[in-house]
């Protein structure tokens, strides 16, 4: 596993900020967002974002609920073809 190192000012976690989360749990909601972010924008997959976030896939599409993003990212003809994969 890799691991990358960021720096926040220490108001990030004051009792005053509006997050109001200790560092892990930041942590944990940001890779969450950018998982989000990224399936929502079609640059990954349900999977991969769920691995990315740290989550199983149904939490992860729990997660997509919470910040209002289809979990269903597909086109009627992305889906179509898909189907017949299948």
């Amino acid at each position: 596993m890799t691991t990358v190192s960021i720096q926040l000012p220490e108001t990030v976690f004051s009792a005053f900020s509006a997050l109001r989360k200790n560092p892990h749990e930041f942590v944990q909601e940001m890779r969450i967002a950018a998982a989000v972010k990224w399936y929502e924008l079609g640059e990954i997959s349900q999977e991969k974002a769920a691995e990315i976030a740290g989550v199983t896939r149904s939490e992860f599409i729990q997660a997509l609920s919470r910040y209002q993003v289809s979990f269903m990212q597909y086109t009627s003809v992305e889906l179509a073809l898909e189907l017949e994969e299948c």
